[in-house]
């Protein structure tokens, strides 16, 4: 490998994303390119009712259809486990969190619409369809309830009859004694009430499976999407019954997750039920409607927070009190990011000495709860900014100088946080400075007077974030050298749309000197993994980094002992540099593919070395744990809003960040780009709306409304390198930091300009409507954008 080809791929640089060609071109394999055999075809009968006693399933005219294989109901699941929550949170005072059975199909009652209810088979998915329109469900109707406060009030109908007051979780962390001290001696206490509106998913690609299973093996071999086919072999198998073993996942491409694909759902048991039961592949294929209905939702948190300062500005303590919508069900990590996640994320950048977040969390009659791009991380930032920017209006400070005021200082790192956890690097102050910076922050009065030219209200907001990165885990490096020349790097983390495979060759290439062009990511079979923590919460970088590197300095080892060998040196005289193991002080070298080479062709190692050398310079490595890390940065987002008709824009968006080391700023780019859009799509439009029957309303493409390419401003993007101390790498993540800037600084942007009007507060989504009737309601008398008085003319 060239010096110049070596610095081409380096860490660090801009390197397109080695699967591109081949997906655009058409040559990805989804779950639903899968195809086998003899497969038959599943669809799911969905309850059409919010909420109802079962009072049976009429399926004999759908069995008799043609084609029609077979029809399965509750009791032919009834020997499978619960669908899982894998999370044990404690309540209030110690008290146990709630987990009411799930059941694979609908057992005795039905509790959102959607829900599954039956399963048919039959030889083509046309035959599938016609035969589950057949199938008759007869329900006898309850009251619904769709929020979390109806669910909570008393007399509200009980959901789960082993859940007293349809209470899942009554949770209370941080200090409250102290925060409760801090605010009897406050100078001032800001309280603001916010939504973290429900969202639906809507990932590119719909989920699917196609599930076989081996009867002489007695195991079954599972194509599905998934976020870590380590974790969903566990979570299948536990459903099911079996050991882990006896249950292998594959996941080719996946187009889109969000955190949604990561559960087990109902139709993956139903699916692998129905092929050990007909001895044939069992297809199962998602719609877009049902998607709707059927996909774990995110967000749905109702909170009022408080913020205590002193006369001088600096904060005191901050208070969440609030609700979660859990929906019908607990998903299998649901609970974490309306707790945890939120005393975790909820300080960020800020000395605050004291938390407190109280949070009850409640069933609903709706679609159960999942992870959403950030799982409560954006939500506290977005609690905090708001909180921020409401402190400042009514003190009458300056938002930006009230931030700089209590930011923590780079000589208090590492700083110990309120939350338990300690910052390890950062450096807060310069990444706010050149945000506001690269913004024109002090420009904004010329473009605010532009805008009210033209007859728009002109606004900017600020949203400074830290995230905490998912929690301590292990992760798999593994390093194979291949028979074809090639070498694979295997790992745990598992590529969902990220671009995982260049980034990691990226880090193989620099540490092992291997050509680029060489490397290959083998992902997605649990079959080939030791251990697995999955994608999520801005892990896969730097822990699979980090176990690429520790596997790398394994392979050195071993190269050193066989390179001894070949070189006929001491070990202790082999050194190993770009590539080429060389013996010090001489011009005796060899590279390390033409030694993986050599003990391909059978190079012969003394007894001592038999057992280290039986898989050639193969490593297989499991890491310590990895701790967790702390991304960090400022959005800057400016808005115009058309005060006839409410309609908002995004019109200049700033962001500088801190991710630590950036292996590929070309990929961070890409997540940036996608989670800001993301995150103002919450801001803007996404809302998810049941009736008071629990019928969900926005229930397709037609009804929700989600970011299109014209909504996306054109992106100011940097990044300052404080890397971190927690990873060999210095890396912090990035996946999900573009939704934690974007949703405060879009909705404080917002609120700045209508505040013009008397405005100080609007929910999200803003959408037109909302805008509109926040200006109809406001006072009638506003400032100009010079500062002076004018007459509303919107009367």
């Amino acid at each position: 490998m060239t010096d110049q080809a070596s610095d081409r791929h380096a860490i660090g640089r801009p390197v397109p994303r080695k699967e591109d060609r081949r997906l655009v071109a058409g040559g990805g394999r989804y779950t639903d390119d899968v195809s086998l055999p003899g497969e038959v075809h599943g669809v799911v009968v969905r309850s059409l009712h919010a909420h109802g006693h079962l009072r049976g399933v009429g399926i004999s005219t759908a069995r008799a259809m043609p084609g029609v294989l077979a029809v399965y109901t509750a009791a032919d699941m009834a020997n499978y486990g619960s669908l899982p929550c894998i999370v044990e949170i404690a309540g209030r005072d110690g008290a146990t969190m709630r987990k009411p059975h799930w059941p694979v199909l609908a057992d005795g009652k039905v509790r959102h619409v959607g829900e599954a209810v039956a399963f048919v088979v039959a030889e083509t998915a046309a035959q599938a369809r016609d035969a589950a329109e057949a199938v008759e469900i007869d329900i006898d109707p309850l009251p619904a309830v769709i929020d979390a406060a109806a669910a909570l009030a008393p007399g509200a109908p009980p959901i789960h009859d082993e859940v007293p007051g349809n209470l899942a979780l009554d949770f209370e962390g941080g200090d409250p004694d102290a925060v409760e001290a801090a605010m009897a001696r406050a100078a001032h206490v800001t309280r603001v009430s916010v939504v973290s509106n429900r969202v639906v998913v809507t990932a590119l690609e719909p989920r699917a499976v196609v599930a076989t299973y081996l009867a002489d093996a007695g195991r079954w071999e599972v194509h599905v999407q998934s976020q870590g086919t380590f974790g969903m072999r566990a979570m299948l198998a536990g459903v099911l019954k079996v050991a882990p073993e006896q249950v292998r996942i594959l996941t080719g491409n996946v187009g889109g997750s969000f955190g949604m694909k990561a559960a087990v759902y109902p139709e993956y048991v139903c699916a692998c039920h129905a092929a050990r039961d007909l001895g044939r592949p069992v297809r199962w294929l998602n719609d877009r409607s049902a998607s709707f209905l059927s996909d774990s939702h995110g967000r749905d948190l109702q909170i009022t927070a408080e913020l205590a300062l002193d006369g001088d500005g600096t904060f005191l303590a901050v208070r969440l009190r609030g609700l979660a919508n859990l929906g019908a069900y607990l998903g299998h990590v649901s609970p974490v990011f309306s707790t945890a996640n939120l005393v975790k994320n909820l300080v960020s950048v800020y000395r605050t000495p004291a938390i407190a977040v109280a949070m009850r969390c409640a069933f609903t009659n709706t679609t159960f709860l999942g992870p959403y791009r950030g799982a409560g991380r954006p939500d506290a930032n977005y609690v905090m900014e708001r909180l921020i920017d409401a402190a400042a209006r009514e003190t009458g400070r300056d938002p930006a100088d009230l931030r700089r005021l209590n930011h923590i200082r780079p000589g208090q790192i590492p700083y110990p946080a309120p939350n338990g956890l300690t910052y390890d690097s950062g450096d807060f102050p310069a990444v706010f400075e050149r945000a506001l910076e690269a913004a024109d922050w002090a420009g904004f009065p010329v473009r605010a007077k532009a805008s009210a030219a033209r007859g728009l209200l002109r606004g900017r907001g600020i949203g400074s974030y830290l995230e905490v990165t998912a929690p301590p885990n292990r992760e798999m490096g593994g390093i194979r050298f291949e028979p074809d020349g090639m070498v694979s790097i295997i790992t745990g983390t598992l590529d969902y749309g990220q671009g995982h495979a260049t980034p990691f060759a990226q880090i193989l290439s620099e540490r092992l000197g291997i050509p680029f062009e060489r490397i290959r990511l083998v992902q997605g079979d649990s079959d080939l993994l030791i251990f697995g923590a999955g994608t999520g919460g801005s892990r896969s970088a730097m822990m699979s980094g980090a176990a690429i590197v520790e596997a790398s300095d394994l392979v050195i080892e071993k190269g050193k002992r066989l390179a001894g060998l070949v070189l006929e040196a001491a070990v202790a005289d082999i050194e190993f540099a770009a590539g080429r193991f060389t013996v010090a002080g001489t011009d005796l070298s060899i590279s390390l593919l033409d030694l993986a080479e050599q003990q391909r062709q059978g190079l012969a190692v003394p007894d001592d070395m038999a057992v280290e050398m039986a898989d050639g310079l193969d490593v297989t490595h499991l890491t310590g744990l990895i701790p967790s890390s702390f991304p960090n940065g400022t959005h800057v987002a400016e808005v115009e809003i058309d005060p006839e008709t409410g309609a908002t824009r995004v019109v200049r968006y700033t962001m500088v960040n801190d991710f630590g080391t950036i292996l590929n700023p070309l990929l961070v780019e890409g997540q940036l780009h996608g989670g800001v859009v993301q995150g103002i799509g919450q801001a803007l439009m996404e809302r998810t709306i049941y009736d008071m029957a629990g019928q969900l309303v926005t229930g397709s493409l037609t009804d929700y409304a989600l970011p299109r390419a014209d909504d996306a401003p054109d992106f100011s993007s940097e990044c300052l390198a404080f890397p971190a101390t927690t990873n060999p790498l210095g890396i912090k993540g990035c996946g999900e930091a573009g939704c934690a800037g974007s949703l405060s600084a879009v909705t404080n942007a917002i609120i700045d300009a209508l505040s013009a009007y008397g405005v100080t507060a609007i929910d999200m989504p803003a959408t037109p409507e909302s805008v509109w009737r926040a200006l109809r309601g406001a006072r009638r008398t506003a400032r100009s954008p010079d500062g002076g008085q004018r007459r509303d003319r919107h009367r």
